[in-house]
């Protein structure tokens, strides 16, 4: 778990890290929380999501490029229960999720646009561990990123 301010630690690396503006809901039952990134990118399709969560995390915390879909969502109480068995530190989610109530009660990081109840794809189509932006923030997998209440800060 972050142990340090996204504000005093941009006021400390300043220029080494970029912000990102976009507003994330904080739904995890941890808000604050940080790791090396682990990136996919998917579209309305979170087979990837489920079986790369499904794999030891290590602390990593996963961010997840849906293209800003709210159409379905990525991620569910049971993915999110996973990610948090196999010891990922946190989730963040460029699209929707779903089960807000239960995925709030974990103690895990999740930061999402939204959520929508319905359920997404499930055949595979994306990429793993690639560059990923959003909102004009590169993730880069291996970098690390930090999120708390005041937002998400990711190494350049």
């Amino acid at each position: 778990m972050t142990t340090i301010a996204t504000a005093d630690l941009y006021d400390e690396r300043g220029d080494e890290l970029d912000s990102l503006s976009l507003q994330l809901h904080d739904i995890g039952g941890h808000v604050a929380f940080d790791g090396p990134v682990r990136t996919i990118r998917c579209h309305r399709d979170n087979a990837l999501v489920k079986a790369t969560l499904a794999t030891p995390g290590d602390g990593a915390v996963l961010v997840v490029d849906g293209g800003g879909s709210l159409e379905s969502a990525l991620v569910g109480d049971l993915i999110a229960a996973s990610a948090l068995e196999h010891g990922w530190a946190g989730i963040i989610v460029f699209g929707a999720i779903r089960d807000r109530e239960a995925i709030g009660a974990l103690p895990l990081g999740v930061k999402a646009l939204g959520s929508n109840p319905r359920k997404s794809a499930k055949d595979g189509v994306g990429e793993v561990d690639v560059p990923v932006e959003i909102a004009g923030v590169a993730f880069r997998p291996g970098a690390h990123v930090w999120a708390d209440a005041d937002g998400i800060l990711v190494e350049r």
